[in-house]
């Protein structure tokens, strides 16, 4: 397949070099240091257990329409970039290419085939301006809930820590062929890839543990399991996942794991920093709307109290402000 990779960094430049490796035509849309070494040297992948591979066939451009129409479109921006590039993403289309969104938090295209009073309804929070529905169609999204942690280390290339389970699913349910041919494609390059029939749930149930402790950890710069064990903590991200299920359960998703097991679950990840926590460390902007703004958002439309997710949220938005104003340069002494 012809497989393009927006966004070459850890979790892109995991998927791309596997698929690379596993005979796909791979371009990845990457710049600077990481353009220029992929083009050079290949993607090189250090896999878990410390083996080195290297993607020599996989290329890399600046621009979407260097590369040209592809069969498929991975998006691995964070959700909070996707809208400055959104634009460019057609440039890659031909008549049947799919577009697998890999952002964590609620995606733009929820509410698309979702059903009753609120389908096809925008997500403010996450497109405010609705730029990214325009440019990438609904009907070509394809769903992915990505579980595996890996680091860009770096240019042009990515180690793993854990894990290669990446879940796909069509916004209806719906087992297409065009769902089940990139779930084999993910399989023949090592990946756990199963097709879901209920992808919102799957979504939840990851987004229930990041919309709590990933804002929670970047303002304390607690850890998982410091959190988890800390009561005070632990009972208000308690609080944020209780809040959060009760939306969820409103708009029909089942969650297949009890509230307590999801958090042992990130106890059980042990001295693990959350990704908002490392974007604060390394003075990035914080992916605060898609995994905690959105919820609150979803509360509105179903009428739900959220006190617990609108405080930490508050205070959350107030250290992305603080650190937007202080260029990235705020630090804990």
């Amino acid at each position: 397949m012809k497989i393009a990779v927006i966004g070459a960094g850890a979790i892109g430049g995991y998927l791309g070099a596997r698929l690379a490796l596993a005979g796909n035509e791979v371009t990845f849309i990457a710049r600077g240091a990481n353009l220029e070494a992929i083009n050079k040297n290949g993607f090189k992948l250090i896999e878990e257990d410390g083996s080195e591979h290297v993607a020599l066939s996989a290329r890399a451009t600046l621009t979407t329409a260097e590369a040209g129409p592809q069969d498929v479109v991975l998006l691995a921006l964070k959700a909070h970039q996707v809208g400055g590039l959104a634009a460019e993403v057609p440039k890659l289309f031909g008549p049947d290419t799919a577009v697998v969104t890999l952002q964590n938090g609620i995606p733009w295209w929820y509410f698309y085939k979702h059903g009753g009073e609120l389908a096809g309804r925008s997500v403010q929070s996450v497109d405010p301006d609705g730029s990214i529905a325009r440019h990438i169609p609904d009907e070509r999204v394809i769903g992915c809930v990505v579980y595996p942690a890996s680091e860009l280390v770096a240019p042009g290339v990515v180690k793993v820590i854990e894990g290669n389970r990446f879940s796909l699913g069509e916004p209806d349910g719906a087992e297409t062929e065009r769902v089940k041919k990139i779930s084999d494609t993910f399989k023949q390059a090592g990946f756990k890839s199963p097709v879901l029939t209920d992808i919102r749930s799957e979504i939840w149930l990851k987004l229930w543990g990041n919309l709590s402790f990933n804002p929670i950890s970047a303002l304390t710069h607690a850890t998982l399991v410091d959190i988890c064990q800390f009561p005070p903590t632990r009972h208000v991200a308690a609080m944020m996942m209780t809040e959060a299920q009760t939306i969820a359960e409103k708009l029909g998703i089942k969650f297949r794991v009890s509230l307590e097991k999801r958090i042992a679950g990130a106890e059980g990840v042990g001295k693990h920093k959350t990704s908002m926590l490392q974007d604060v460390e390394a003075g990035r902007a914080i992916e605060l709307e898609a995994l905690v703004g959105s919820v609150l958002e979803l509360g509105r439309l179903t009428q739900t109290p959220t006190p617990y997710i609108e405080a930490v949220y508050a205070c959350a938005a107030l250290l992305g402000k603080t650190l937007a104003e202080s260029k990235g340069k705020l630090r804990v002494l």
